[in-house]
């Protein structure tokens, strides 16, 4: 649950909200959560049947014989060096609009090229980054109590937003709904494959589990019940957060002005309406400051946490001699792949001078396409060529799951408005990959001859 969390739920309402022009946009949600029990019912059969460390690297390994095997898990691997990336500049940027909140000053003075854009802002999602890989920098002990304190945050912060919400909330207001919200309309349509995008990403982590499988106490039960119990409490832990916020928000304020401040720290905007109209514009300022340190902190441990999970996959390619082998390279004396941190940060601080909706959009769609669909396919694909393999717990109502899943995904690659742009990205990276593949093999070839 702390894997899905994160921030995502802190800074992407607005998003949400203005993919369908008001709050019918969470029937994105109720869909995208839909998609998620698909999705988790193959992740929870592959990883009960292979509770090996490696998840989706492992997977490929085993579903697809030979060298195609081999050639698909390096695909995944090498997407990632460039997915994992933005997923944390994901909750870098994220980080910056709260702090915004607090000196408004960052988010002033920016500037662009063409699709880049640089602000104060950027500068401090930039030194999020770096902070981390600071921190990361040595041999890690005490994650668990992190890890702990962390998880008491965001519960402690959802909480408090909860409280507000029945406290001072109109329940009626989160339900506003504009003149024609569900006539089906290619826009709708379109609008509504925009909003599961961003509940995709949301949602995404219950699979996290199945990168640890090898050290998960009773796997065949534990994974299962891990993604699949994660998807329903937090499906209902966001529902209840943006109905809280959209009862004491009224929504159609944050779409009038695409750089509000309130839509880039709703939360804080949130508390100080909540608390300042009805004790004051400073105890609302406090309200609406408190919670957006406490973002800050949740987001930065989001930064923290993905880096030091991410950096290890390359690693562990490598060391199975299927990656390129400097990310394979242990720190000397702290005994930590450094190489792979270091590179996973840069390219991260890069991806902090996008928006954040089009690293969001970037990021769901390369691992849809290099991961997910591949993985859907391959379920199907497994019950057929290995029928007796060991499968502990079988995905229910088989082949319904990973054939929705698919569906889901496609819609959501297809559906959306210029939806071209991202694919051709992910068409690039795939291509990438393709060639450093055919150069290893290339390389491999001419060392083993000399």
């Amino acid at each position: 649950m702390l894997d899905m969390i994160g921030v995502g739920p802190f800074i992407t309402l607005p998003l949400l909200l203005s993919t369908m022009g008001g709050p019918q946009a969470m029937l994105g949600w109720i869909l995208g959560a839909l998609l998620a029990v698909c999705d988790g019912l193959v992740w929870a059969e592959l990883g009960a049947a292979m509770p090996e460390a490696g998840g989706t690297y492992r997977f490929l390994r085993t579903i697809y014989p030979g060298a195609f095997g081999r050639f698909l898990a390096f695909l995944f691997v090498f997407q990632l060096i460039f997915s994992a990336p933005l997923s944390v500049a994901s909750g870098s940027i994220g980080l910056a609009q709260y702090a915004g909140y607090l000196a408004p000053v960052l988010r002033t003075h920016t500037a662009s090229w063409g699709r880049l854009v640089a602000s104060p802002g950027t500068a401090i999602a930039i030194a999020a980054i770096l902070l981390a890989i600071l921190l990361l920098y040595r041999n890690l002990v005490h994650l668990r109590v992190i890890s702990y304190l962390l998880w008491i945050t965001v519960l402690g912060t959802i909480a408090w937003v909860l409280i507000t919400a029945v406290v001072f909330g109109h329940p009626r207001q989160a339900f506003d709904l504009p003149p024609g919200a569900f006539h089906l309309t290619p826009a709708f349509f379109s609008g509504l494959a925009s909003a599961m995008l961003i509940a995709t990403y949301d949602f995404w982590g219950y699979y996290n589990v199945t990168f640890l499988g090898a050290e998960v106490r009773d796997p065949s039960r534990t994974i299962p019940r891990a993604i699949l119990l994660s998807i329903f409490l937090v499906a209902i832990l966001y529902l209840a957060i943006n109905v809280a916020v959209l009862s004491v928000v009224p929504w159609r304020p944050l779409l009038l002005v695409h750089d509000l401040g309130a839509r880039q720290a709703l939360l804080s905007f949130f508390m100080q309406t909540a608390y300042g109209t009805r004790f004051g514009p400073v105890l609302g300022l406090f309200a609406g400051r408190l919670v957006a340190m406490l973002i800050m902190v949740t987001a930065f441990a989001s930064i923290f946490s993905l880096l030091l999970g991410y950096s290890r996959i390359p690693y562990a390619a490598a060391r199975d001699g299927n990656f390129f082998a400097p990310f394979g390279r242990l720190h000397p004396t702290g005994g930590f792949p450094y190489l792979s941190l270091l590179y996973l940060g840069g390219v991260a601080a890069l991806f902090c001078f996008f928006s954040l909706a089009e690293v969001i959009a970037a990021l769901v769609i390369l691992r849809i396409l290099v991961q997910f669909l591949l993985q859907h396919i391959g379920v199907l694909y497994l019950r057929r060529s290995q029928p007796d393999l060991p499968r502990p717990f079988r995905l229910w109502l088989y082949p319904l799951p990973p054939l929705l899943a698919l569906g889901g995904f496609l819609y959501i690659l297809l559906g959306r408005p210029n939806f071209g742009h991202e694919i051709r990205l992910a068409a690039l990276v795939v291509l990438l990959g393709v060639l450093a593949w055919l150069l290893r093999r290339w390389l491999s070839g001419r060392h083993k001859i000399a």
